[in-house]
């Protein structure tokens, strides 16, 4: 098992960095092909092509810094605390974010985050 979640932690480590650089085949590459991703209250994205396709609208704007506070990986789960320093609206924003990953077969197959939406709406 702790084999597994080195590998968790690692996966998500460079799929965030991948984030960061704005690496969309890396961050595809990470993805489960049936994967979820699901910030509520927005509606969740299923599946691969809807996740490029939201991947894909990021890929003009800045990285930004996603720095990792805490993070905690198991043989299917990884927890993490970040704080994300990203450009919004051609404006720098600060959004502290708890997130929660589920890995099937090395790859993320669920990804929920959790933060305060209202950020945004102020930005």
């Amino acid at each position: 098992m702790a084999d597994a979640a080195a590998r968790n932690d690692a996966l998500v480590r460079g799929f965030l960095a991948a984030w960061e650089r704005r690496d969309t085949a890396h961050i595809l590459a990470c993805w489960a092909d049936d994967g979820v991703y699901h910030a509520p209250p927005l509606p969740p994205i299923v599946g691969h092509a809807a996740f490029r396709a939201f991947v894909t609208r990021f890929e003009h704007i800045p990285g930004g810094r996603l720095e990792i506070r805490h993070q905690v990986a198991a043989d299917a789960v990884v927890l993490n605390e970040r704080i994300d320093h990203i450009t919004f609206r051609g404006r720098p924003l600060v959004v502290p974010i708890c997130a929660v990953f589920e890995i099937r077969d090395r790859r993320i197959a669920a990804w929920r985050e959790y933060f305060d939406p209202a950020l945004f709406a102020r930005a």
